[in-house]
């Protein structure tokens, strides 16, 4: 049976960029990015959660596997095709994703469809930084950095890189200072995130809401799942998507 049995198949189209797109539940629309080596078992069922929990999720395919858990030999192969792929970048600095504009059109266009507050988008580990890219449009109002891995902190100046063009970072800066907070999650030992938590912190002041776990875990919503990072998640979703009706007092 395929992991995706019960989602909506269907394909967003922006600039020179095609991919595929899942699609179900209803309420507040929120984009759930996946994290290597694709839309694994784990990712899956933490859309599911989502749902649960009142939102439409819609879960974009960029790479690897959909319909099965990946193979092993998948896996290994994966950050080597992804690497001469132009929609993403691995190890260039100061620089934004290419796959940037596609990801904020898919996020107008869902929140053009379901109104309300704005929408969520949700990154991990390879997608971490993107839902900060996704914050140069206006609908994107809940953005969560989980584990960020990209650029590869293979030095000190990608390990503190936050996958975002000078423009654009002055372009998140302004968000945040204007009421759009960011939370960031990851485990404290993880080394794969590099400093670009203390980059964000420097950025972004209290805007940056960082949520660090104990212990070596990397996936923090996923394979290493956390409760305190799955209940931050979903805490900072109610706070900014909830419709007016559901709004706590005050």
């Amino acid at each position: 049976m395929s992991l995706l049995a019960g989602w909506h198949r269907s394909s967003h189209t922006s600039g020179r960029f095609t991919f595929d797109t899942y699609r179900r539940g209803t309420g507040p629309g929120v984009i759930l990015m996946h994290e290597s080596p694709g839309l694994t078992p784990e990712v899956t069922a933490f859309g599911h959660d989502l749902t649960r929990e009142g939102y439409t999720v819609v879960m974009p395919h960029f790479f690897g596997s959909a319909q099965h858990a990946p193979r092993r030999r998948e896996a290994l192969g994966l950050i080597a095709q992804v690497c001469i792929r132009r929609e993403f970048t691995l190890l260039a600095t100061g620089r934004t994703t290419p796959v940037a504009g596609w990801l904020r059109s898919l996020a107008a266009g869902l929140h053009a469809e379901l109104g309300g507050a704005g929408v969520g988008a949700i990154g991990m580990c390879f997608t971490g930084g993107f839902a900060l890219a996704m914050m140069l449009d206006p609908s994107v109002v809940a953005p969560v950095v989980a584990q960020p891995a990209i650029p590869l902190a293979t030095d000190r100046g990608r390990a503190a890189d936050v996958n975002l063009s000078a423009a654009d970072l002055a372009a998140v800066r302004a968000r945040v200072q204007s009421g759009c907070p960011v939370l960031g999650v990851r485990y404290r030992d993880d080394r794969s995130t590099g400093t670009r938590f203390e980059t964000l912190t420097r950025e972004l002041g209290d805007g940056f809401r960082r949520v660090e776990l104990d212990g070596p875990g990397h996936a923090t919503l996923t394979a290493e799942r956390h409760p305190v990072a799955v209940d931050a998640v979903l805490d900072f979703l109610r706070e900014r998507l909830a419709p007016p009706d559901r709004m706590p007092p005050g």
